[in-house]
């Protein structure tokens, strides 16, 4: 199979024709991932966030003091504020149309780049009313200002009609936006009313000055169908409510609020609240700007930066010098934290925002947080000596199993030298590890040429590992691949799994970028959700992601994922001299050891997908699973049937 994609063999030509150009919001519909992160129903609660976070930026910038978002019965969402009222004079740069218009209509168009309108925003690039207005087949945007009420609608991002003033608002102003997600996009996904509420009341929760009042026309079990949020206590209510009559180390949370203002002459400000408990496991809750941040960032760097300096700092003035050995992991074991900061011009990672990129925000909080910190342990010496001791037993507790798991680590080496099977690294504690799974003893050969071996191991399978849903417990243990896998995490199976004994602190799926690798992705994810769902749960295992394609270009040379980023590049050049040269990679086998190491196994320069499970609707992965990988073949019909239609590529 010829691997030059240029070359004159039989097949459509690739010319000016084929460079296909979407204008206006088309991009957001051809590639709705891009934009809410897919089209499943955490995509679909995220178009809610989107319109939400636009009546929250109103209310933190001190112009909207009320905001009621309601679920209608045909599962439209209506959201309503009290403040200023999307502009809706002509725009300077498109006189024909109004501002209004222009927001809803043209990605990257909004108020909240200069910092003019507002000093701090949850929307940063423009594109979250356009999205939602793209992925509805009807929006309906009505605006009080200047003591009259104009409306505009809208269908799939295409408006129908101009701007119109429909009566006077003598008595009101503000936005009110009323959408229907487009089932040509979510299928048969539907907004769920309980979902819905646990985002308004910890939007609620995030900024102390706003009411919101929920309404559901949509019963969902015991939630209340109407309810009225308003939190003056902020963060610290937040954190009392989710704790509820749990025992905890300190009567009062450790919570505060900072602003940079008074403090960095840096517009912005932190919240936080934070407390121990033996009663349940540890959390923190990140937001920037009211907008969640699960996947963490700078500022709970910075935050856990300032609790850990102030619990060492406390712990070397009482003279106990085992709070030296505290680290981060041992502050969040027990400890429910609660995060929320509001700063200019924030950086994110990706357009759903799960991570914040500020380098600044992890100085600004940790500078603002850790004064703080070291006050509320000097005024309250018990609770601060009952955190401390807690800590200190963590701490003592890390050490001793590390102890144990170096031993476990020299007789499970020595017991798993079997022929083409586990290749171990050389350091002797689980920290900083990884376990690379590959398919094949041919990947396995360049992935040895690739890796750090100090901390990066590999154990080659042969062939698809067993679909382990539904299958006979006795199965599992006469299964030679899965007892190998069992044998080199160091672990067991199911209610005998102990997360202590995991061996590696990253467990990497590593398959061919192709539909077999995919299959075989996905039978080990099942393995590890049913049978070793707290490796999931403590963030350990993850997906690796080889490229397709190797571009070259005289000296210039990249690697691509996929077709369409592979065409891009082909029709813009690398940069380079001569004709683009296309190596498709069959499979990982067939890459060098050299373009495995750079593209999937550096961890400097390669991207690593985290496997988490949704906390919002935890029962819902285990339907998905039972209904793709289960025994019964007609719910996995009905979910592609569902589903087909919106597949845009297949590789076969």
């Amino acid at each position: 199979m010829p691997t030059d994609l240029l070359s004159d063999a039989a097949g459509p030509a690739y010319d000016a024709s084929s460079i296909e150009v979407l204008e206006g919001l088309e991009p957001v519909r051809k590639r709705p991932g891009m934009y809410i992160g897919g089209t499943d129903e955490r995509a679909l609660h995220h178009l809610v966030a989107e319109v939400l976070d636009n009546s929250m930026d109103e209310a933190v910038a001190g112009h909207a003091t009320r905001i009621e978002v309601e679920l209608l019965e045909d599962h439209s969402v209506m959201i309503r504020d009290n403040g200023r009222g999307i502009p809706i004079d002509p725009h300077p740069k498109f006189p024909e149309k109004s501002a209004l218009e222009v927001i809803l209509c043209t990605l990257h168009a909004g108020g909240k780049f200069s910092g003019k309108a507002y000093q701090t925003s949850g929307g940063l690039h423009g594109v979250g009313a356009s999205v939602v207005n793209a992925l509805s087949d009807s929006m309906v945007v009505q605006v009080a200002r200047d003591r009259k009420l104009y409306e505009q609608r809208f269908s799939r991002g295409i408006p129908l009609g101009p701007i119109a003033e429909i009566g006077a608002a003598p008595n009101r102003r503000g936005t009110t936006t009323t959408f229907h997600a487009d089932e040509e996009i979510f299928g048969a996904h539907r907004f769920k009313p309980a979902r819905m509420m646990k985002m308004v009341r910890s939007k609620a929760y995030l900024f102390s000055g706003v009411e919101i009042r929920w309404k559901s026309a949509i019963p969902d079990g015991d939630m209340p169908q109407e309810a009225t949020f308003h939190f003056p206590g902020g963060l610290a209510d937040y954190l009392a409510e989710t704790l509820g009559p749990a025992t905890t180390y300190a009567d009062k949370p450790f919570a505060g609020t900072v602003d940079f203002q008074a403090r960095f002459s840096v517009p912005g400000k932190v919240e936080w609240a934070i407390n121990w408990t033996p009663s349940r496991d540890g959390f923190i809750q990140s937001y920037c700007n009211t907008v969640p941040t699960p996947e963490g960032g700078t500022h709970e760097a910075g935050f856990w930066a300032a609790i850990l300096k102030g619990i060492r700092a406390y712990g070397e003035l009482v003279n106990n010098r085992k709070a030296k050995d505290i680290t981060r992991d041992d502050l969040v074991t027990g400890g429910c934290a609660l995060v929320s900061c509001f700063i200019r011009e924030p950086e994110f990672v990706g357009q759903t925002k799960d991570r914040l990129a500020t380098t600044e925000a992890a100085r600004l909080v940790e500078n603002a947080v850790r004064d703080h910190f070291d006050n509320w342990l000097a005024a309250d010496t018990k609770s601060a000596g009952a955190i401390l001791d807690f800590l200190v037993l963590r701490a003592e507790e890390r050490l001793r199993r590390r102890q144990e798991k170096e031993t476990a680590r020299k007789s499970a080496t020595k017991k798993l030298r079997l022929p083409g099977k586990l290749t171990d690294c050389t350091a002797k504690s689980r920290e900083g590890t990884e376990l690379f799974i590959v398919e094949g003893d041919s990947a396995g050969g360049s992935a040895k040429g690739a890796r750090f071996r100090e901390t990066q191991a590999l154990l080659p399978l042969k062939g698809k590992i067993l679909n382990v849903l539904g299958a006979a417990s006795s199965k599992l243990t006469t299964n030679a691949e899965i007892s190998d896998l069992c044998e080199a995490l160091g672990v067991r199976l199911g209610t005998r799994f102990n997360l202590d004994d995991l061996r590696y602190d990253k467990i990497i799926i590593m398959t061919d970028a192709d539909v077999d690798g995919a299959h075989i992705a996905s039978l080990l994810m099942t393995f590890f959700f049913t049978q070793m769902r707290p490796l999931i749960d403590g963030g350990h295992l993850y997906l690796a992601c080889p490229p397709l394609y190797r571009l070259t270009q005289g000296a210039k040379r990249m690697y691509v994922s996929d077709d369409r980023e592979k065409d891009i590049w082909l029709a813009k050049g690398l940069g380079g001299k001569g004709k683009i040269d296309v190596q498709r990679f069959k499979g990982l086998g067939e890459m060098d050891a050299k373009d495995l190491k750079e593209t999937t196994m550096d961890p400097a320069t390669r991207k690593l997908i985290r496997v988490t499970i949704d906390e919002d609707e935890p029962g819902e992965t285990g339907d998905l699973v039972e209904r793709l990988m289960g025994k019964k073949p007609e719910l996995r019909f009905q979910y592609i049937s569902e589903n087909a239609r919106f597949v845009e590529e297949l590789d076969v």
